[in-house]
């Protein structure tokens, strides 16, 4: 094992040989070691970096070249004219994210569009992350799988892929199909939308495996209109996608100087009119966790259910109460960095029945009251036929997150409050032997620079 190279770069995350630790320890461990990276003043209740999430991490130059002209592209003019990086290069990337992300860490596989790149490559990729013990998301406009119905269930069953975000807004160009062309308006798109989902059930229906599904949206002043709508859409169709992740725009890379940006709290506005119950920007302030600053990454938590008169409802797993903070501490301190993602059933199985054993009184008190805490702001005075309902599948009850990502421009870079944000960002890019913000990356030149190497690589014949 020590000689093989992927394993170099893990070692840093041992605690020496002398000093064994189980998966778990080592696990909080650097959950620990990054909560004390925070600055004190983001250490609040809400914080999820350091007590149960280690940050993402991205690739870049997997695949720079991409067949859609988007209004809203990170990359630059010339990026279809870049190189895709060597197989061996994206493993080493890979390889110096796997300590800064921990066991079953987040990988976004990405930079253009991944699937363009032959499908042998992307499995070899997809195998590589599982094999460091990574989790790798596929980023893609979904397109391929469009024109290539196989490709799909072929990363799937290959590659071991589990989890896939595909991009779905009226900023894309390029979309096959003439009603897709220079879409206005998001409602336009839910064709569109019906037919990703209905491909995520096939693929898992056809494979038997397991497929995690998160869908982004640049949001722009243009469409900031249509995002009730879309958060209707998901909820309804929340057992094929469980994600939904919010991008207002930033002014980098080929993005049109027509597009403007919106802010958090005009987003965080619009998202609330197309929850059910229309909660107000107060509210789901509250309710929000935090991935890193609070100016970069926003979180809601959540169940989406069928509710007695047929819609479908939506309810944050806290209502940001002193009950839900102390609730999720106690959690975080039992079960910090406790994951099933990497895990067969049967080993999931075991590995839940060694936390409940652990922590008897938390699983089998405080959580009771929590849940039933939840049952009542779901079900009201009618908790039984609520739970009922669930239990026989006469309701649907799926988990649904709804994220926010704010990306920076140069100009926000060059902030106190920018410079506040890139010390203590939790989504990394290696470049130059260095892991640095993606917002570094878009806004700062980064991406220019690798490209360059990736063509002087070329040149080289590299």
């Amino acid at each position: 094992m020590d000689s093989d190279p992927k394993y170099t770069e893990l070692r840093s995350i041992s605690p020496g040989p002398h000093v064994k630790m189980t998966e778990i320890q080592a696990t909080r461990r650097l959950l620990r070691e990054k909560w004390l990276d925070l600055p004190p003043k983001l250490r609040v209740p809400q914080q999820l970096y350091g007590r149960h999430d280690e940050g993402c991490g991205a690739t870049i130059g997997v695949m720079p070249r991409c067949d859609f002209t988007c209004r809203g592209c990170y990359l630059g003019a010339d990026a279809n004219s870049i190189p895709r990086a060597p197989l061996a290069a994206i493993k080493a990337q890979m390889r110096s994210l796997r300590p800064y992300l921990g066991r079953w860490g987040n990988l976004q596989l990405t930079d253009g569009e991944v699937t363009l790149r032959p499908a042998h490559e992307v499995v070899e990729l997809l195998r590589y992350a599982r094999e460091l013990e990574l989790v790798p998301m596929l980023m893609t406009h979904g397109d391929t799988f469009r024109r290539n119905p196989d490709l799909l269930s072929r990363l799937m069953v290959d590659g071991g892929l589990r989890e896939i975000s595909i991009h779905i807004d009226t900023t894309q160009r390029g979309r096959r199909g003439a009603a897709y062309q220079d879409v206005r308006h998001e409602a336009d798109l839910n064709p569109l939308r019906d037919e990703f989902a209905a491909m995520i059930r096939a693929a898992r229906a056809n494979t038997g495996r397991p497929l995690r599904a998160a869908s982004t949206v640049t949001v722009t002043a243009d469409n900031l209109g249509g995002v009730p709508g879309i958060i209707d859409w998901f909820l309804r169709n929340s057992d094929a996608f469980r994600l939904l992740s919010f991008l207002p725009m930033a002014r980098v890379g080929r993005t049109s100087a027509a597009l403007d940006a919106v802010n958090m709290d005009q987003l965080w506005r619009a998202i609330g009119k197309g929850l059910p119950d229309r909660s107000s920007l107060e509210v789901l302030t509250r309710q929000q966790w935090w991935l890193g600053h609070g100016g970069c990454n926003r979180i809601l938590l959540g169940m989406a259910y069928d509710r007695p008169d047929g819609r479908r409802g939506y309810a944050p797993f806290s209502a940001a109460d002193q009950y839900d903070q102390r609730v999720f501490s106690k959690f975080c301190e039992r079960f910090g960095g406790l994951t099933f993602r990497g895990d067969t059933p049967g080993t999931a199985l075991r590995t839940a029945a060694k936390a409940v054993l652990r922590e008897p009184g938390f699983v089998f008190g405080t959580l009771p009251r929590y849940i039933g805490r939840w049952l009542k702001r779901v079900g009201g005075k009618h908790i039984a036929q609520t739970l009922f309902r669930f239990a026989t599948g006469r309701g649907r009850l799926d988990v649904f997150t709804i994220v926010s990502h704010h990306f920076m421009d140069r100009d926000q870079l060059a902030t106190a409050e920018g410079r506040e944000r890139l010390a203590s960002c939790v989504f990394r890019v290696p470049v130059d032997g260095r892991l640095v913000s993606m917002c570094e990356v878009n806004a700062n030149g980064g991406r220019d620079r690798y490209y360059r190497q990736l063509k002087i690589g070329q040149k080289n014949g590299v």
